[in-house]
């Protein structure tokens, strides 16, 4: 599969709908799963990709691996798309990510990511270009 790249702003409704980007949605296949991410979004996976990380995730061990699969495996749903391209966030995900009207979805190599567009853009505005340099020094860019 090629890197989901790309930034879209798509809106969500009161009952959690969204038009999911046709870009990323045709590259992620007719089904995908959203789970709880880091830094307060929601990631998209391809199902191919879900099944790579749940083979990664049947090696984690102990009492706080256990509950991190928890976490993981109870944030996590397969939207339906409706005829318009929408798909129905459910109010658990919704609330776990902040989301309610402006949201940025993303392309991050193997997933995209749902934001909160104001979450999304403090998070972008903590990183300089000078972090950005120093992160990926060492890589011909």
């Amino acid at each position: 599969m090629k890197p989901l790249m790309g930034t879209y702003n798509p809106t969500m409704d009161a009952k959690g709908r969204m038009a999911f980007p046709a870009k990323l949605r045709d590259q992620l296949g007719a089904g995908f799963v959203i789970t709880i991410g880091f830094e307060g979004c929601l990631y998209v996976y391809s199902e191919d990709e879900f099944e790579r990380l749940d083979q990664k995730l049947a090696e984690v061990a102990g009492t706080a691996g256990r509950q991190a699969l928890r976490r993981i495996y109870a944030g996590s749903e397969y939207p339906e798309c409706d005829k318009q391209g929408r798909i129905q966030i459910s109010q658990k995900l919704r609330e776990y990510a902040g989301l309610d009207h402006d949201i940025t979805v993303i392309g991050n190599r193997n997933r995209a990511e749902i934001w909160d567009t104001a979450r999304y853009e403090e998070q972008n505005a903590k990183f300089s270009d000078e972090e950005l340099a120093a992160a990926l020094d060492g890589i011909a860019f």
